[in-house]
């Protein structure tokens, strides 16, 4: 006898997944024998009315960080991220960060073979003050102009696909030019950045890398309870150029113009005027404050064996 089944959901207007490998991952769940639905949503509202029709099937997130994080925040806000049990995530987005981190692979077969036959796992989330959530990270400052001009560059190109070309032609473009954010940041009441002195970059991490793979803290464990923060000093160029270089490798934190800390709550305030930040990939603000605390085990994730 057939069990509930599963819920596919594809971001139509995110434009990064293919429709070969979705059709290969629901390929691989139907094979299963259970009822499989999939449903390509074009905006948070038609996301929301897919997930109002859960109804005890099992949820499964074709697509990138962007598109885990609208599911979640979804459900979220309506207190049912908890009783939605595990969600499946096949990554098809341009940015799989989190699915890299938890070890799900890229391949869409592979992918959709690990939420038929992967466990369950709890997995922390982080909230904000405002209500909003991220799954992965947040950034502060040259995350944010990064995004922007990554878009502009992706516009300029027209149809072309730059992928995570885009994130690069960003993040060299915002480091070149950018001047920095006075931004103070406290981890669990502890000041790691006053704000007198400009930061490049703010970013709060559960998983290990952002952008499509740049290893921002890959000791980042999204299981155990606290967010990792990374504070990176605005400095001259050529310091600009080595720390991007030692960002692919993971051995920026180890510079003296990097702060860090790990804990449970998290808030940065504008000492000179407003920021806005990237959750998962999405900008929000402007803010002057904004703060966040982790959730242990806020939800589950269906992850290899």
């Amino acid at each position: 006898m057939a069990g509930p089944g599963f819920l596919a959901v594809v971001n139509a207007s995110a434009g990064t997944a293919d429709d070969n490998a979705v059709e290969a991952a629901l390929g691989v769940l139907r094979r299963a024998g259970d009822p499989v639905e999939s449903a390509a949503t074009h905006s948070v509202e038609e996301l929301d009315r897919a997930l109002d029709a859960l109804d005890g099937r099992r949820l499964v997130v074709l697509g990138g960080d962007g598109s885990l994080h609208a599911a979640v925040q979804c459900l979220h806000t309506k207190g049912r991220l908890r009783d939605a049990g595990p969600l499946g995530l096949v990554p098809l987005g341009t940015g799989n960060d989190l699915a890299g981190t938890l070890g799900i692979p890229p391949d869409p077969e592979q992918a959709a073979a690990i939420v038929l036959a992967g466990r369950p796992r709890p997995i922390e989330l982080l909230v904000a003050d405002d209500g909003g959530i991220a799954v992965n990270a947040v950034h502060v400052g040259i995350g944010v102009a990064a995004v922007q001009k990554g878009a502009s560059a992706k516009k300029a190109f027209g149809r072309v696909k730059l992928g995570k070309l885009g994130y690069a032609a960003g993040a060299i473009a915002a480091g070149a030019t950018e001047k920095g954010w006075h931004l103070e940041v406290t981890v669990d009441g502890r000041v790691i950045h006053s704000g007198e002195d400009p930061v490049l970059m703010a970013a709060l991490a559960l998983g290990g890398t952002i952008g499509g793979g740049a290893r921002l803290v890959p000791e980042a464990d999204p299981h155990d309870g606290q967010v990792d923060v990374i504070v990176w000093e605005a400095v001259s160029l050529p310091a600009r150029i080595a720390y991007a270089l030692e960002l692919r490798d993971g051995n920026h934190a180890k510079r003296k113009d990097v702060m860090a800390g790990r804990g449970t709550a998290v808030v940065i305030s504008g000492t000179r005027g407003p920021f806005s930040t990237i959750d998962d990939g999405e900008i929000h603000g402007p803010y002057t404050r904004r703060s966040w605390t982790v959730e242990p085990d806020a939800w589950q994730i269906i992850v290899p064996q």
